[in-house]
C-alpha cells in the first residue's frame, strides 16, 4: 500500500521532465506529505485533444469510478492492485482506457519491528523523480460538475522493500511511459511487472516519526539527521 508520498517539483519542472504541456494552467505547491484526497499532478496522453503529446493536469488522489453516485469512497480507493486491475469493476475500464503517470519524489511506509513501527522513505534521491503508474477517471455529480480523480497502481514488493511492506507502487522506467499512456493499448498486462533494476536502485531511508499533519522537508529526513539536530538543540556547546 502507498498511503503517503512526496512530490516536491513545481508545475514547470514536472512539465519539462515529461515533455508535457500544462493545458489547464493549474499550479500546486511542492508537498513532502501528499495525503489521500489531496490534489496531485498527473500526466496523460493528449493525442486527439486540442494539443499533441503529453498533458499535465491536476487530479484528486482517490479514484471515483464514473458509475459511483457520490465521491465519498475516494479516500478508500487510493491504491489499485495490479493483480486485479483488469477484473474489478471499479478499475477495469480505467485500466483499459485511462492510464496516467504520477510524478513523485518518493513514498512513505511503516515497518513493524521490535520497537513498534519504523517509518521509512523510498526514493531515488532528494533531487530525483520517480514515475508511478496510475489510473484516472472523470466523474460528474448530479449538477454536471466534473471531478478528475486518480489512483496508484501497486504490485507485490521486491527486494529490500518487501521487508518494509508487502506492497509497493508500480514505478515505471522511462522506456515504459509511452506504452503505459497509449490509449490504443487496451490490455496493459505486460506492463504490470516491476522493473527489478529500477526497484533495486531505490534508497530505503529510515526517517523520524514526524506528525502526519506536517508538510516540510523534515518528513523525509533520515533518523541520523534528526538525531543530530535534536542533539545540537540540547547541547549548547555544539554550534
Amino acid at each position: 500500500m502507498c498511503g503517503r508520498y512526496a512530490n516536491t517539483k513545481v508545475a514547470v519542472a514536472v512539465a519539462a521532465f515529461y515533455g508535457a504541456y500544462n493545458a489547464r494552467g493549474e499550479e500546486l505547491p511542492p508537498s513532502w506529505n501528499v495525503a489521500p484526497t489531496d490534489p496531485v499532478y498527473g500526466v496523460v496522453d493528449a493525442h486527439g485533444s486540442d494539443g499533441a503529446g503529453r498533458e499535465l493536469g491536476v487530479y484528486r488522489w482517490g479514484l471515483v469510478p464514473w458509475f459511483m453516485k457520490d465521491a465519498k469512497a475516494a479516500a478508500r480507493m487510493i491504491n489499485a492492485r495490479a493483480e486485479t486491475l483488469l477484473t474489478k469493476p471499479a478499475y477495469r475500464q480505467a485500466a483499459a482506457q485511462r492510464r496516467l503517470l504520477l510524478p513523485a519524489s518518493g513514498w512513505y511506509e511503516r515497518r513493524r519491528d521490535a520497537g513498534g513501527k519504523q517509518p521509512s522513505y523510498m526514493t531515488l534521491g532528494d533531487s530525483a523523480s520517480l514515475t508511478v503508474a496510475g489510473l484516472w477517471e472523470r466523474w460528474r455529480d448530479v449538477d454536471g460538475a466534473e471531478l478528475f480523480t486518480c489512483t496508484i497502481v501497486t504490485t507485490a514488493a521486491l527486494g529490500q522493500l518487501a521487508g518494509v511492506h508487502d506492497r509497493m507502487p508500480l514505478v515505471l522506467p522511462e522506456d515504459r511511459w509511452d506504452d503505459w499512456l497509449d490509449p490504443q493499448r487496451s490490455d496493459p498486462s505486460e506492463l504490470l511487472q516491476p522493473d527489478e533494476e529500477l526497484v533495486a536502485s531505490l534508497e530505503l531511508r529510515p526517517i523520524g516519526s514526524a506528525s502526519s499533519g506536517r508538510d516540510c522537508h523534515c518528513c523525509m529526513s533520515s533518523i541520523t539527521a534528526s538525531v543530530t539536530r535534536e542533539t545540537r538543540s540540547r547541547d549548547t556547546s555544539v554550534p
